[in-house]
């Protein structure tokens, strides 16, 4: 144990105001069948993203399910570990470091699960729910550990009174105040929200959106935070990521992809979102996408968006568009961008 700790971490060199820097990152599984078990074929679930994460911001990062969201998001994590690629977290690669100090990084990065059912075992109360972390990581005394949970617990709008309930006395509201909780129980640097208002009442969203914002500004937080909803990223983020088919096609300011997205992608996700303006609703044309997503399995040559995209043309067939600049700070990975 002491030589382990006495070798410096494997690092990088990132820009001082980058938490997170994701280069290249892969995620594939492998697809068994015959006798042997023998790899006949693989998922490309993340398929070669690079992204940077800055110190104190949120990144939304939208798609539709199964475009590899919240593979991407545990893959940042090392909850799944990665075909290919890097994570760098200050400075220390996460894909090449040892058990050890992935696990005293662990500290630093925590998740908020998407379902606030599942999220939390039935058999615990909501403060051994919520110190788990920090007896993981032998934080504290148990009296120092009931404290602080009892000051989470009001953080996040829950009475410290109930310490001592379960989780099925709470509703799904509720929950997830308590799943942020626990995420918070370590005072970490960054957080992985994987669509954590998708499972609520709409009522209830709004309430999550804003606590979560509230705390990214209290305690410095740093977000990933995956939705399919626009308007929620729209809500909390500066800048949003848009993921179809394992891979990024538009990245940018907030403000600038709603006002003018460059890929096909992200006008046909925007004209889905509602507007709350009747009339306004009433006269913009939506953007109906034809035939099934492709299969992560054998996804098109070229261009992965061409085959439902009413812009495709030849070039788009053959050749991967590059993720480049299409207008200032924002890039897209389309041949005929805007709209």
């Amino acid at each position: 144990m002491a030589a382990e700790i006495a070798q410096p971490y494997p690092s990088a060199e990132v820009a001082s105001d980058t938490l997170v820097d994701v280069r290249n990152l892969k995620v594939h599984f492998p697809i068994r069948g015959g006798l042997l078990g023998r790899t006949v074929a693989s998922v490309k679930a993340v398929d070669g993203v690079d992204l940077t994460i800055k110190r104190g911001e949120t990144l939304g990062l939208v798609g539709e399910s199964g475009c590899g969201k919240s593979t991407l998001g545990r893959a940042v994590l090392q909850l799944v570990k990665p075909t290919d690629g890097s994570v760098i977290f200050e400075g220390t690669d996460l894909t090449r470091t040892s058990y050890g100090t992935l696990r005293r990084m662990r500290a630093d990065m925590q998740m908020i699960f998407q379902d606030p059912f599942s999220s939390l075992d039935p058999r615990f109360t909501v403060g051994r729910i919520i110190s788990e972390p920090m007896v993981n990581f032998g934080r504290g005394t148990s009296q120092e550990r009931e404290a602080r949970v009892k000051e989470l617990l009001q953080v996040v709008g829950l009475n410290p009174a109930w310490v001592h309930r379960y989780p099925h006395e709470f509703s799904g509201g509720q929950r997830q105040r308590i799943g942020i909780a626990r995420a918070l129980a370590l005072n970490p640097k960054f957080i992985v929200a994987d669509e954590p208002i998708s499972a609520l009442d709409v009522s209830i969203q709004a309430q999550v959106l804003n606590l979560l914002a509230d705390l990214r500004d209290q305690f410095n937080l740093t977000y990933l935070f995956i939705a399919h909803n626009l308007s929620a990223v729209k809500h909390v983020s500066k800048r949003v990521a848009v993921m179809y088919l394992g891979h990024i096609v538009e990245l940018g300011s907030g403000d600038d992809v709603y006002a003018n997205p460059q890929h096909p992608y992200t006008i046909a996700l925007l004209s889905a979102s509602p507007i709350p303006d009747p009339e306004l609703e009433l006269t913009r044309k939506r953007i109906i996408l034809t035939g099934d997503v492709p299969s992560p399995v054998n996804p098109p040559s070229g261009c992965p968006f061409h085959p439902r995209c009413w812009k495709a043309q030849a070039i788009c067939r053959e050749v991967a568009p590059p993720l480049e600049e299409k207008r200032p700070n924002q890039i897209a990975a389309c041949h005929f961008p805007g709209a």
